[in-house]
């Protein structure tokens, strides 16, 4: 027993390194970028740069992750590594040459960043972005269990409707992008009152085959908006530190994934993954009760 687990130690140790430290420089990257985005353009026009870097990130979760599948089936799992690996020294050599410098301002800050967090208007807007991703991801995080267990959709027609929704999901982001530009409340209302209508007609009409399609296209439409929404209300609610605050939902978003991730587990276990769409509903009414909250402190 001692061997193996000698053995193993390592290997175990690497990976854990490996896990670490891509997870460490995620937000610290997401951050810098979202608030670079923000502040190379116009305030009015701040949601549509973000877009940007939100449409990036659909892109690459669209064809990244079947790229990669693809490429590890073709040759072996490591071929998929070095393809990242290839994908990053791009990036970095687009990021070094294409990107203009951009000077440090020597703004300093007119308050502390515990005084930041203490804004009430922030604070709601972080339950506000929890609540939302959380109701994202908690049915969405399932959503290939749900189309093979309620709709009765095979392997490859899953995988086919994945990409479909990812696709849609590029329209939906620039779209919300040109919304927010115009209007922030008005685009979050309508955004949760989409969504909550997207999963109630997923509970009660999951089961039709051809209809799900239907429902897949505009779910993806809808939902790929909402990390840009989440954002664009937390970055609006404080004009300080644009860094710092980006940081803050990135850990947000992260939370909110685990937090919906987790409710959905927990609903297929005890209540069957035909009861999963209501964990986003409730979520959705939750986040309701919570805009209106904020909107009556803003005002």
């Amino acid at each position: 027993m001692s061997n193996i687990l000698s053995a193993v130690t390592p290997s175990f140790s690497f990976l854990l390194f490996a896990r670490a430290l891509p997870a460490i420089l995620h937000p610290v990257f997401w951050s810098i970028a979202l608030a670079v985005a923000a502040g190379s353009v116009p305030s009015e026009q701040s949601p549509k740069a973000v877009s940007v870097v939100f449409g990036g990130l659909t892109l690459a979760t669209v064809f990244g992750i079947p790229m990669a599948t693809f490429i590890a089936e073709m040759f072996n799992w490591r071929a998929s590594f070095f393809l990242s690996a290839v994908i990053n020294i791009i990036s970095f050599l687009s990021i070094w040459i294409f990107l203009p410098f951009i000077p440090i301002s020597n703004v300093k800050i007119k308050t502390s960043y515990w005084r930041i967090l203490g804004n009430r208007k922030l604070l709601l807007s972080l339950l506000l972005a929890c609540l939302m991703i959380a109701a994202m991801f908690s049915t969405y995080g399932y959503m290939a269990d749900y189309l093979k267990n309620v709709t009765h959709m095979n392997g490859s027609e899953i995988g086919l409707m994945l990409l479909i929704f990812g696709i849609t999901g590029i329209a939906g982001n620039y779209f919300s992008g040109k919304f927010l530009s115009k209007n922030i409340e008005r685009t979050t209302l309508l955004f949760m009152l989409s969504l909550l209508g997207i999963h109630s007609l997923t509970y009660f009409l999951g089961a039709n085959y051809n209809f799900m399609i239907l429902v897949i296209v505009f779910w993806g439409f809808i939902h790929a908006g909402g990390f840009l929404i989440s954002n664009v209300n937390i970055t609006s609610s404080v004009s300080e530190a644009p860094e710092f605050i980006n940081s803050i939902f990135t850990s947000c978003g992260n939370l909110a994934v685990t937090i919906g991730s987790t409710v959905g587990g927990l609903a297929i276990v005890n209540i069957g993954i035909h009861q999963l769409p209501w964990t986003s509903i409730i979520l959705l009414g939750l986040s309701l009760l919570v805009f209106t909250l904020k909107n009556l402190t803003k005002k």
